[in-house]
């Protein structure tokens, strides 16, 4: 298995460099007429992205065979948490002023806040069960089968995305075609006997593994 620790660590700078940027422009007060639409807009993007490219991992680990690729799933599935946990204080903080009794009715009037913080909420359980500690008390079972609720966050993520933007959807279509692809091809992998060639093996991708998502 590859040693992985440097590219880990490249995968930490880049993914807190968005963060650093905002706060520079933040402190520079460089960030235009609407800075809380702004900063919402960024860090729900940068949830969406990290979690969309931690779910390519699967994917491009069995077309590959670069089986160690694994290995930054849970660091991707971690940043995006973080940056969605950035997007729902942004809005708690700026947008209600933690008047939390205000955001139920908030909530009402603008339905896609419900389907984003449903998104948001399904993430909690599968950070505070990313460690290996946590994956050996569930169990790999348990623990694969609990982490496929990524799959139902992802697609609300989307559906929050697309819901919010007023005008010019392409940019959210253009995710949930992406993640539309992720996920036909869990089934494909799932479901689909690749056919047996003239030595009596197994032509195409090998099973999906239970631990695989």
């Amino acid at each position: 298995m590859k040693d992985t620790r440097f590219t880990k660590l490249v995968i930490l700078i880049n993914g807190l460099v968005p963060l650093v940027l905002l706060l520079w422009d933040w402190y520079h007060k460089r960030l235009g007429a609407n800075p809380l639409e702004l900063v919402t807009r960024t860090t729900g993007m940068l949830a969406l992205v990290f979690l969309i490219v931690s779910l390519a991992v699967t994917p491009l680990r069995r077309t590959t065979g670069l089986n160690w690729l694994i290995k930054f799933r849970r660091l991707l599935g971690l940043f995006a948490f973080f940056y969605g946990s950035l997007h729902l204080m942004t809005y708690v903080a700026f947008d209600r002023f933690f008047h939390l009794g205000t955001i139920p009715a908030d909530v009402l009037k603008r339905p896609f806040i419900a389907i984003g913080m449903s998104a948001f909420f399904l993430m909690v359980p599968l950070a505070i069960t990313s460690t290996d500690k946590m994956v050996k008390r569930l169990g790999g079972k348990r623990w694969a089968l609990l982490h496929r609720v990524v799959y139902l966050s992802a697609v609300l993520a989307v559906v929050h995305y697309y819901m919010l933007v007023k005008s010019d959807t392409r940019l959210p279509i253009t995710f949930g075609f992406v993640l539309a692809l992720l996920l036909g091809f869990r089934i494909l992998a799932r479901y689909y006997k690749p056919p047996v060639n003239a030595h009596g093996r197994e032509e195409g991708l090998p099973p999906l593994n239970k631990s695989s998502l």
